[in-house]
Parts: structure tokens; C-alpha cells; sequence
């Protein structure tokens, strides 16, 4: 079994070669014109598999045809990296939509309307009683 820290020293390479070739060598104008960030890789314990999740300033349509379309570009992404990176064998990699992001700003939002009702609340509350 892999240690912890040479799979998170892997990932990290990952994460920064992929972004390279996201940022340089891939040629998708859907991609190059929206901001797109690794936010996470989870490698198998046995190097074979990666999944990476990735955020975007656009919209959710968007995002999931962002995902498409890196899912597609997947082998030449793969291929970039047996090129940029010594493995004796590149995982295969499977793009997927980070919906974190967007459930923590759900939750802000819905903190900030309860904030905004008490403070209401306690506003006409203190007028009723004057």
C-alpha cells in the first residue's frame, strides 16, 4: 500500500502539470474563455486512477459542457502528461463538476436571509414597543 505522502506528492504534480496544460497546450475556446480551476485530485492507493474535480466561474450549463468537453479531451490530456511527467504508468483520468463551492455559497446565502429577517424582526419588534 502507497504511503499518504507519495500520494499526495503525486497529486500535487498532477494538479500542476494538468493546470499547465489546461492554461497552454489544450486548444477549447469554451475553456479558455471561462476561468477554470483544479480544485481537487483523488488518486487510487494504487496510482491507476484520478478523478479531478473542477470549479468555474461559469454558470452550472456551462460548467457541465466545460466537463464534456475536458472528458473528451482526456487522452490527449494524458497524453501531455507522459510527455511533461516520468510515471511508469499515467493514470486514467476522469474530469468531474465540483459542486462544493456552489453548496457553501447556497449556505452563506440562506445564513445571510435568516440574518437579515432577525435583524427585521428585532427592528419592528422594538417599534412595536415604543
Amino acid at each position: 500500500m502507497p504511503n499518504n505522502y507519495r500520494l499526495a506528492k503525486v497529486s500535487s504534480l498532477l494538479k500542476k502539470e494538468i493546470t499547465l496544460i489546461l492554461q497552454n497546450d489544450l486548444e477549447n475556446d469554451l475553456i479558455r474563455d471561462h476561468f477554470v480551476n483544479i480544485s481537487k485530485i483523488d488518486l487510487s492507493g494504487d496510482l491507476q486512477h484520478c478523478k479531478i474535480y473542477i470549479t468555474s466561474t461559469a454558470q452550472e450549463k456551462v460548467r457541465k459542457e466545460i466537463v464534456e468537453n475536458l472528458n473528451t479531451a482526456k487522452n490527449s490530456i494524458r497524453h501531455s502528461l507522459g510527455k511533461r511527467i516520468e510515471m511508469r504508468r499515467v493514470p486514467e483520468i476522469i474530469f468531474k463538476d465540483d459542486v462544493v463551492l456552489d453548496k457553501g455559497l447556497s449556505v452563506l446565502k440562506l445564513l445571510d436571509e435568516l440574518t437579515n429577517k432577525n435583524q427585521n424582526y428585532n427592528v419592528e419588534d422594538k417599534d412595536a414597543k415604543s
